[in-house]
């Protein structure tokens, strides 16, 4: 599903603050229920809440080069996960990269952002693990 990255500073700054938090070795992921979810529903044609996700990484990372790989490493991860696994939908979610992610390869990072995203319980199934019913 797609998603709508979050670019104000206040959204990420509620995020940190309000949200929960699952830390990990490669990132940490913060979850905060979305106020404007039903506002952005409305406004899609196919009328279904959306996640508004932001990728973020400080400059304790290294330079601009080390911080985009770290961010486009998450973001390929997320991509990967959200083909796997079914979200939940209407929550502001923050990612902020740590010094790991630019060293490990990117199965480790979806591996860490899969078990943060268990913790916080915003994995709802798996679609390859849908029970049959005989």
């Amino acid at each position: 599903m797609k998603f709508t990255a979050i670019r104000e500073n206040h959204l990420f700054v509620k995020a940190y603050t309000g949200g929960k938090r699952a830390p990990s070795k490669t990132c940490t992921v913060y979850v905060l229920k979305d106020r404007q979810a039903k506002r952005y529903m409305r406004r899609r044609p196919d009328k279904q809440y959306i996640n508004r996700i932001g990728i973020t990484a400080s400059k304790k990372i290294g330079g601009a080069v080390a911080r985009n790989r770290a961010k486009r490493v998450i973001r390929e991860a997320l991509r990967l996960l959200q083909t796997e696994y079914t979200l939940k939908t209407g929550h502001l979610i923050v990612i902020a990269a740590r010094e790991k992610a630019t060293v490990c390869k990117m199965q480790d990072v979806k591996r860490d952002l899969q078990s943060a995203l268990m913790r916080l319980s915003m994995i709802v199934q798996a679609e390859s693990e849908t029970p049959r019913h005989d």
